[in-house]
């Protein structure tokens, strides 16, 4: 994974994203319809009217490609938590921020939770799936410095909270995968955050915002 999280989202990475993003897509939904060892790189470069060579630019592999969506939305946490207003304490935003980001692809169905169980147990698709989280964690605790402010106690406590974050998203979505989708995925991510926000350091450093004035 080569996204850079504290790239600047000009015209030219805007444009970037949206390519590599629909590669992304279309990789996901060919693995989902043919099978994850039945989708060829020219495939996928077929489905979005690229070259391999231009896909080749954006991912190592097709594997790569089908993970991708996980770093995408873990960037779409990053967009909704600058977002956030100002005031919102840092725990409460960056829940609200993952909630929204997650919200965004619907209710999972039953053939994503048949296919999560595949790709998962997939060898090749499996080692792409623990790079994507990898990149998930820093995407996300690079957004947490972001809005805390930068500083040595904060960074280290920035990765902490990140990483209690995507505990909470796995511990989320294994559930929902082993009942089969019973469970309420968005709810569990809820709940889970909202029991791990009493344990997490506080990260202190220079304040962005006043704390609003009680009426």
């Amino acid at each position: 994974m080569t996204l850079d999280p504290a790239a600047p989202l000009g015209l030219r990475e805007r444009k970037k994203r949206a390519a590599r993003r629909a590669m992304s897509e279309a990789a996901l939904k060919l693995a989902l319809e043919k099978g994850v060892d039945q989708v060829r790189v020219e495939d996928i470069a077929n489905a979005v009217g690229v070259s391999p060579r231009t896909f080749n630019n954006y991912f190592s592999s097709k594997e790569e490609a089908i993970c991708s969506f996980i770093v995408e939305r873990q960037e779409r946490v990053r967009e909704a938590l600058r977002d956030r207003p100002p005031e919102e304490p840092l725990w409460d935003a960056v829940t609200a921020a993952t909630l929204e980001a997650y919200g965004r692809d619907g209710v999972p169905n039953r053939q994503a939770v048949l296919f999560a169980r595949s790709m998962i147990t997939h060898p090749s698709v499996h080692g792409e799936f623990l790079k994507a989280h990898a990149t998930v964690e820093r995407v996300l605790a690079d957004a947490i410095l972001e809005r805390a402010g930068a500083g040595p106690e904060n960074a280290l406590n920035a990765r902490l909270m990140a990483a209690i974050v995507e505990a909470a998203v796995k511990t989320a979505f294994f559930t929902w995968l082993m009942n089969e989708g019973r469970d309420p995925f968005f709810e569990t991510i809820e709940v889970l955050l909202r029991e791990a926000a009493a344990g997490v350091p506080s990260l202190t450093g220079p304040e962005r915002a006043k704390k609003p004035k009680k009426k």
